[in-house]
């Protein structure tokens, strides 16, 4: 979430809407990302937002 500058809420809203990577059970109640999908996913929006102007 620090990466991405979302918050928790928002997140998981984009996780159940299907626009955000999932998340990865660490254990307990601890969840986790894979950089790189997190890399793949602000890349897109970069792209969106440069096809967009």
């Amino acid at each position: 979430m620090d990466k991405t500058g979302l918050a928790r809420s928002t997140v998981y809203k984009y996780i159940e809407a299907g626009t955000f990577p999932k998340p990865i059970d660490l254990g307990g109640r601890s969840v986790g990302w894979v950089d790189e999908e997190i890399n793949d996913w602000i890349l897109e929006k970069i792209n969106q937002r440069d096809h967009c102007q």
